[in-house]
């Protein structure tokens, strides 16, 4: 596992001292041997492009493959770039705007967190910088699901904890935060909640791209049990290379809030985001391979035992 880290790294190191200009170069080259000769999870995302936009034809649901796959590829020479992007690049390429407003809520209605929504969309990597955007005195985290390879799970966590965040692993999750609420230490912290949980892990379906889908609800559980204030992020890709990230806020109160209303109105925004451009979610994942039927029987079965 070390040899293999090292050996990564080194080698993610060097290729992040080239230009971006060059880098991007070398992703227009990588696009035609992922999309035409690996056929990286093509049937993945071509079953997720038709299922997500049954009012598009063909043509137009390929021409939006293309574009997701020229954009992963990006995605993948931006996140080497991260070895060696200098805080002046990094600021000027990830832009973050309403952190303020964010910070002023905090001191204004006495809290101590703020959870913020957030999901694979545009390059989730560089979201990371967050704390260059932050006072001393708040810290930034993000909960991550460990990677099962650990080379390359060490390797992301030392990418992601460059900037002064802290990644939180998702099973540490209610346990981390009690801690930082009993230091009293303010914390804005990011939930990537578009993933697909495990079956036991499922208790709220939304309705998301025409189908019923499994959705966490930790982010809305955990706050309304330390009273976060509760944010989205919308991100957008200006140009290639550039990115802006606006914190719009969700409810300050999330206690007086129905339950899984927040998970919903969540939900609902990144399903318009992926709309307005579906090039820059992550299509290639499995986010539908769990079904409200078979969840159902499985219910069914544990209330016969």
């Amino acid at each position: 596992m070390k040899i293999t880290y090292y050996i990564a790294y080194a080698l993610w190191y060097l290729l992040s001292l080239l230009p971006l200009w060059l880098l991007y170069f070398v992703s227009d080259l990588l696009f035609f041997p992922t999309y035409y000769l690996a056929r990286y999870r093509r049937k993945i995302v071509r079953r997720n492009l038709t299922g997500s936009f049954p009012e598009k034809d063909l043509k137009e649901i390929v021409r939006i493959e293309k574009r997701f796959y020229h954009f992963f590829c990006d995605y993948i020479v931006e996140t080497i770039k991260l070895f060696s992007m200098s805080e002046e690049q990094m600021k000027r390429r990830m832009v973050f705007k309403g952190v303020d407003h964010i910070v002023s809520a905090m001191e204004k209605e006495d809290k101590n967190f703020c959870f913020v929504y957030l999901g694979h969309y545009c390059n989730w990597e560089w979201i990371a910088s967050l704390p260059y955007w932050c006072p001393d005195d708040v810290k930034c985290g993000q909960i991550y699901h460990p990677l099962y390879n650990k080379a390359f799970d060490r390797l992301f966590l030392r990418l992601r904890n460059q900037f002064g965040g802290e990644c939180i692993a998702m099973k540490e999750t209610l346990r981390r935060i009690i801690e930082m609420k009993r230091a009293k230490q303010k914390c804005i912290i990011g939930f990537i909640s578009d993933q697909a949980p495990k079956w036991n892990s499922i208790h709220h379906w939304c309705d998301f791209l025409h189908r019923e889908t499994p959705v966490f609800i930790g982010t809305e559980r955990i706050g309304k049990q330390v009273d976060a204030l509760i944010y989205y992020a919308d991100v957008k890709r200006t140009r290639r290379g550039y990115y802006l990230c606006e914190f719009k806020p969700l409810t300050h109160r999330p206690k007086e809030v129905p339950d899984y209303e927040l998970t919903d109105r969540f939900t609902h925004l990144l399903e318009e985001m992926i709309k307005e451009r579906p090039d820059f979610w992550l299509w290639s994942h499995k986010r539908w391979k769990r079904t409200k039927e078979e969840w159902i029987r499985r219910q069914q079965e544990e209330e016969k035992k």
